[in-house]
């Protein structure tokens, strides 16, 4: 993989350049200054929680664990990495940089923070600094004439970054792949995020978010990471919702299983499956997403009724918001160097904002898609208590078959996520393109 990634690394930094430099000269700057970020310490405390890199340090090299670093770029001249490398017998200190990436940079070490200083643009006025606000002595002014050029076109990702993220595909479907064989075998939640963990070969601080692995009705709270430490007497129903990541870059894949004996819920899951790639087939340039989103709110409320929870039409269920108490939130989002990627309601390179459409607060997408987009399609179909209390008291209730409903409560909810790259023709689907490569 590192020769692919060599080959396609040079056009992806000569991308970036120019992005930038054109950001730089809308605002009127000199240089590009981003620290890589450091560690938070705990209240109270003299540990530190597990460090995460600054995205837009990550989004030039691929180093994910190198606190205390800077990297510096001035239009016309070879972006410069400060690599912090201190004298330290209390951690593993990071190893000089290697790899096909280190040629492109001037890379100076340095054993403490405060020498990395010395190597920063004498003028900070002069810099567009991009990162939080827990600096010592560099104060980031995160521009926005700067941030929005750059966060738009991050939208668009380069063959270098889709090669990075169909890695991070493979790695989390293979942890899928453990799961659910041990979901099968009969084990606890704590029990197969164990097994996906050692399957992708990462911990959970590595991941590009907390994994959510749902056994029964706990598939219908929406972000479940409590991990129960016992099984089940009865596995009735899966869901998981985990990535992975290659190099900063994420995956976000979820699937939903059933158990032995229920084959009303595998119905459902395969009415669902068709569901959701009926929408991957519209991810496609020139779509709206939120028209996507709305137009999967008529399928769902299409299963729905040939599934017998509901009497009513899917136009009514909708317009009614029937349809949104069993999938309350949003088809997806963008995704990248975040899980939930950055631009996903941004009008322009330039800022501004593209509203939601009313009636779905949380839809996270809201941009026509382009292109080098890479989103995720994940519908959802769930028995949530408190959401069918509220449907119960409202006139629609006579619409629904309620019995019906209460019988399928023990599973939870349903869920499919597939990480999808809009192109200019048939959309590639990283994740099921790496499921098939596990058979």
């Amino acid at each position: 993989m590192n020769d692919a990634l060599a080959a396609l690394y040079p056009q992806h930094l000569a991308t970036l350049r120019e992005r930038t430099d054109t950001a730089l000269a809308r605002g009127g700057f000199d240089h590009l200054v981003i620290p890589a970020g450091q560690p938070i310490t705990k209240f109270l405390d003299d540990q530190d929680y597990p460090f995460v890199v600054n995205p837009h340090f990550k989004h030039w090299l691929p180093l994910v664990d190198a606190p205390g670093s800077w990297l510096v770029y001035t239009p016309g001249h070879k972006p410069k990495l400060v690599f912090l490398q201190p004298r330290d017998y209390w951690h593993v200190v990071p190893e000089a940089p290697t790899g096909y990436w280190v040629e492109h940079f001037d890379i100076v070490i340095v054993r403490k923070p405060v020498d990395a200083l010395a190597e920063l643009p004498a003028m900070q006025s002069r810099c567009a600094i991009i990162g939080d606000t827990m600096l010592d002595s560099v104060v980031p002014n995160n521009p926005s004439v700067v941030v929005d050029h750059l966060h738009y076109h991050r939208s668009f990702k380069t063959p270098y970054e889709l090669e990075l993220m169909r890695e991070a595909s493979r790695r989390g479907t293979r942890g899928h792949r453990a799961a659910e064989q041990a979901f099968r075998d009969g084990q606890s939640e704590i029990g197969i995020h164990q097994a996906y963990l050692a399957a992708v070969g990462q911990i959970d601080a590595e991941l590009p978010y907390s994994s959510i692995v749902c056994l029964n009705e706990h598939g219908a709270v929406l972000h479940y990471t409590h991990f129960d430490r016992s099984a089940p007497a009865e596995n009735r129903s899966f869901l998981i919702d985990a990535g992975a990541s290659a190099s900063g870059y994420a995956s976000d894949i979820t699937r939903t299983y059933a158990g032995k004996g229920a084959g009303e819920f595998q119905e459902l899951i395969d009415a669902m499956d068709a569901a959701e790639r009926s929408f991957v087939a519209k991810v496609r340039a020139g779509q709206s997403y939120p028209e996507l989103h709305v137009h999967a709110h008529h399928v769902i409320a299409g299963v729905l009724r040939e599934h017998g929870f509901i009497r009513m039409s899917a136009e009514s269920a909708v317009e009614s918001g029937v349809s949104s108490a069993f999938f309350p939130h949003g088809l997806g989002h963008g995704i990248g160097l975040q899980v939930h990627d950055v631009a996903g309601f941004q009008a322009s390179e330039t800022g501004g904002t593209i509203a939601r459409p009313d009636g779905h607060p949380y839809l996270r997408l809201t941009r026509q898609l382009e292109p080098g987009m890479v989103v995720t399609i994940e519908p959802g179909l769930y028995f949530i208590d408190m959401l069918l209390a509220e449907l119960k008291d409202k006139p629609v209730a006579a619409d629904i078959d309620w019995a019906r409903v209460d019988r399928f409560r023990k599973y939870g909810g349903i869920r499919i996520e597939d990480d999808v790259v809009c192109t200019t023709g048939e959309p590639e689907n990283l994740t099921r393109d790496a499921f098939a490569l596990l058979k």
